[in-house]
């Protein structure tokens, strides 16, 4: 049995939950969302709890199980709280301003780069140096804030570049010269 999968999952008051044959729909104060869930699982809805149990015991069901009750609950709280990813910028001349839903950076290249948010994204600029990204779908919420990284991900040698909030960048040795040689 999953330590995760059979963990039940409870829905807040302002939060309702439809669960179809293979659909699960949850809608709260902040949006709704709908996830498609795995033929060898299945989803119930009892009392304002949800349950996750598997059909069979083959790894592709023991798989689906705790991986379906982690998307049902990251939906819960997503419409309810919602997610947020902060993203930390460092380097002499290295910017941001925000324009309408668009993220405009300076980030050394010879043109400034242009974000723009997709549907359901909103930007947060604090200063000139820090990005936050919210959401009310984690997976979301993570694979834009991990394209904006890639936008200029932190060097090793000086740290530059946009970095995850609290992400430690190992620096690495500079060149080293020959000693006795002038």
């Amino acid at each position: 049995m999953s330590r995760i999968g059979k963990l039940p999952v409870t829905v807040p008051d302002k939060v309702t939950v439809s669960v179809d044959d293979a659909l699960v729909r949850v809608k709260g104060p902040k949006g709704e969302l709908e996830q498609r869930v795995l033929p060898v699982v299945k989803v119930s809805l009892n009392d304002g709890i949800i349950s996750v149990e598997r059909l069979g015991d083959t790894k592709p069901h023991r798989s689906a199980h705790g991986l379906t009750r982690t998307l049902v609950a990251n939906m819960i709280e997503g419409v309810s709280k919602g997610f947020r990813k902060s993203l930390e910028i460092q380097g002499v001349g290295y910017r941001v301003n925000k324009a309408g839903e668009r993220l405009n950076l300076t980030l050394g290249y010879s043109h400034p780069v242009s974000y723009e948010a997709p549907k359901g994204i909103s930007f947060a600029v604090e200063g000139t140096t820090k990005i936050h990204v919210d959401g009310i779908d984690k997976q979301q919420v993570g694979q834009v804030a991990a394209e904006i990284r890639s936008l200029r991900p932190p060097e090793p040698y000086k740290g530059k570049g946009i970095r995850y909030e609290g992400e430690v960048v190992r620096k690495k040795l500079g060149k080293a010269g020959k000693a006795g040689k002038k």
